[in-house]
């Protein structure tokens, strides 16, 4: 009888392992997202616009408002308060009669640039008569209508570069002004375009054709 109960226990225990269900593997941990070492910065806060020269808050005249809005406007007046400060005898009288001029822009069709040929302009006539000027190179003209001399006189040495275009006696600072060729100097009513040799003048609405003198 031993014999034939160790078979059956033996049978028996086999059975059972084939039966056994395998074990189940735990799952892996789920991954965690993915953090950036570095979270980008906030944007960064513009700088606050340099103001003029004078208190903003006081500003009375729509000139004055512009270019308390304005940073290249403002840049200006603030280079221009510092070159009249250092005059060895400023003239008030004359400042202020400038100051007025500036404040007419409101009537002007393009107020700002009136307003940005204003400051550029008084900053040219402190600059040409500073005691320590450059001397300027002016060249004659022969033009189309020789009833007046024409001439340009050109200031390479100032900030900001001018000429001044005379035709009689009446005359006009005119700026550098973009062009695809040639020289071409220009304000509002005001233009001067030299290309190979030949200029076209429009000095507020008489138009001549000149060239430079030997």
């Amino acid at each position: 009888m031993k014999p034939v109960l160790l078979c059956s226990l033996v049978l028996l225990l086999g059975a059972c392992a084939r039966e056994a269900p395998a074990p189940v593997q735990a799952a892996p941990p789920a991954a965690s997202p993915a953090v950036d070492a570095d979270p980008p910065a906030p944007d960064a806060v513009a700088p606050a616009m340099a103001p003029p020269s004078f208190d903003c808050a006081k500003a009375v005249s729509a000139a004055e408002k512009q270019v308390c809005g304005d940073a290249e406007l403002a840049a200006l007046d603030r280079t221009l308060a510092a070159r009249y400060a250092a005059l060895p005898a400023p003239d008030p009288a004359v400042q202020r009669g400038w100051a007025k001029g500036r404040d007419d822009c409101w009537k002007a069709g393009d107020a700002r640039t009136c307003v940005l040929e204003a400051y550029k302009t008084r900053l040219v006539e402190l600059a040409m008569h500073a005691p320590d000027a450059a001397v300027p190179k002016i060249v004659k003209y022969r033009c189309s209508d020789n009833a007046k001399p024409f001439t340009m006189t050109y200031y390479h040495d100032i900030d900001p570069q001018a000429a001044v275009m005379a035709w009689g006696n009446d005359d006009a600072i005119v700026f550098p002004q973009p062009a695809a060729s040639g020289a071409k100097y220009g304000r509002a009513g005001v233009e001067y375009w030299e290309h190979q040799g030949e200029a076209s003048v429009d000095f507020f609405g008489d138009k001549l054709s000149c060239r430079p003198m030997p």
